[in-house]
């Protein structure tokens, strides 16, 4: 299904200030949030896409990439630093919410009635794993296999951080609503403060009897293996999410997510720039002025190139569709060769008296003015 332009959700125009993305969100969150209209399925959904929106358009290098690139320019994956929407519950988007409005005291506020919304189990905590792959593994695809310590389920208590015998009871000391609120009266009025219940941790609940284990925890330390699907194209600054393989929050609370950072190795023949990739290969004198056909190598093998007579230093072969894939879309990139004369260092008597013949034609001097390095790139990339 094809996604609604950002700022037509939030109401608002392409230039709008970061404040006034803010409002709407704000306005638009607290019509359909969900402690408002309890199993309405339409005003979560509208929820989740004001969310989605806002996280966005919040966020200057975000919206920045959006207006480029559309909805794909904040895609996970994409070739672009992102999001993977596909999964943004309503959880998240909860999260996203009290994040940047804090405590739903705001809803006391707006329509003069107590809304209470204890905490329930916390989300784990996330990881950040990098991830250095080759420019092999690159042009190719990868799978990787990567073991990583972190929290996962007590097996005694079954997560639940209780011991055997033993549940949850409301807490004593918020009756269950996961927050204190003080009253204090001023010049100015009434001041409400709701701060998270630090006895229950915003739960609601206590166990009677921790699990002697975890602690109470419901969750230990430990070691996982998870496997990793590197796409064919991405470079160092992409990251791949992957959802809920993270820490296990406590006490039976969701596992957190596990973001792959990639990192590029540094190649040893091989130069990228964005897709395609530049190489050098020398060749002597004679295989210069005479041309030959020479061998190159390329990711995945080597290939015969003829060079004309003639040939300059710093002369620049393409050999297309030997560099790496598109991300985003078919084909490939491909392979700029930047050929360098080698000089000899160390000449015989003969070799020396070639070369002195050599310098006294006219016809093996060279003329003035050729370009430089840079500037035969630049006009190679732009054929």
């Amino acid at each position: 299904m094809t996604k609604q332009d950002y700022y037509e959700v939030l109401g608002v125009r392409r230039d709008a200030t970061e404040q006034e993305i803010k409002s709407a969100y704000r306005r638009l969150a607290l019509k359909y949030h969900p402690d408002r209209n309890p199993g309405d399925k339409e005003c979560e959904e509208k929820f989740k896409e004001a969310t989605e929106a806002y996280e966005v358009l919040k966020d200057p290098q975000k919206r920045a990439r959006y207006d480029q690139f559309g909805h794909v320019g904040v895609t996970a994956g994409g070739g672009f630093e992102g999001f993977d929407f596909g999964s943004f519950d309503l959880s998240d988007a909860l999260r996203a919410f009290m994040r940047d409005f804090g405590s739903f005291s705001i809803f006391d506020d707006l329509f003069g009635e107590r809304t209470f919304r204890k905490r329930g189990p916390q989300k784990g905590q996330d990881l950040k794993i990098r991830l250095k792959l080759t420019l092999e593994q690159i042009a190719s695809g990868v799978e990787k296999k990567i073991k990583l310590k972190k929290l996962v389920r007590c097996e005694v208590c079954k997560g639940t951080g209780a011991a055997g015998g033993s549940s949850k009871v409301t807490c004593p000391r918020c009756h269950g609503t996961g927050e204190i609120r003080t009253i204090r009266r001023s010049f100015f009025g009434q001041l409400v403060n709701v701060t998270t219940c630090d006895y229950c941790q915003g739960e609601g609940e206590v166990i009677e009897r921790p699990c002697r284990r975890c602690g109470g925890q419901g969750r230990v330390k430990g070691e996982s293996t998870i496997s990793v699907k590197v796409p064919p194209g991405v470079m160092t600054g992409n990251y791949i999410p992957l959802r809920r393989v993270g820490n296990v929050g406590p006490r039976g609370g969701p596992a957190g997510d596990i973001i792959v950072f990639i990192e590029e190795i540094e190649h040893n023949i091989f130069t990228r720039r964005d897709d395609d990739i530049i190489c050098e290969v020398p060749i002597s004198f004679s295989q210069a002025a005479l041309g030959d056909e020479i061998e190159v190598s390329t990711l995945d093998g080597t290939v015969n190139l003829k060079t004309p007579s003639g040939t300059q230093s710093g002369k620049i072969f393409r050999l297309k569709g030997r560099g790496i894939p598109h991300l985003q879309g078919y084909g490939k990139g491909d392979e700029l060769v930047r050929i360098i004369v080698w000089t000899p260092t160390k000449l015989s008597d003969e070799e020396k008296m070639f070369f002195r013949k050599l310098k006294e034609m006219s016809g093996t001097k060279p003329p003035k003015g050729n370009k430089n390095f840079f500037e035969r790139l630049r006009d190679t990339l732009r054929m």
